[in-house]
């Protein structure tokens, strides 16, 4: 049976420093390799250094951003795409002076976060 998911009815998910994630595939189809949804970060924010267990796509929908890939910092703009693979460190920054949102789509219906700095990992809507 098909599903309509509007954005008004996802509960947000609370990331810290004003970032909301709205997961826009709370129960995946039987089938569905993956999952998805999109981050909101007010200007000057940004998400730690992390990595997934799984491949991730972001597309900036809203604002402008900064990527910290492979351990260089790229501009991206409207519709700039990110394609990052299971275990590379990766992180999004608003480099805008308004909201930047990202829609994130990730290749597995378990993701998981792996951060940087500490190494410890969490199921991807886990509180750091």
């Amino acid at each position: 049976m098909a599903n309509l998911i509007t954005f008004t009815a996802v509960d947000p998910v609370e990331r810290g420093d004003g970032i909301t994630s709205h997961p826009l595939t709370p129960t995946p189809l039987e089938g569905q390799p993956y999952v998805m949804g999109i981050t909101r970060f007010p200007p000057g924010s940004a998400i730690a250094l992390h990595s997934h267990n799984c491949v991730e796509q972001v597309t900036v929908i809203e604002g402008e951003a900064v990527v910290e890939l492979d351990e260089v910092t790229r501009a991206l703009r409207l519709f700039d795409t990110t394609q990052v693979p299971a275990g590379e460190n990766h992180r999004f920054i608003n480099s805008g002076s308004g909201t930047m949102s990202i829609l994130w789509v990730y290749g597995a219906t378990h993701v998981t976060r792996t951060f940087a700095a500490t190494g410890v990992t969490v199921d991807q809507f886990e509180p750091t």
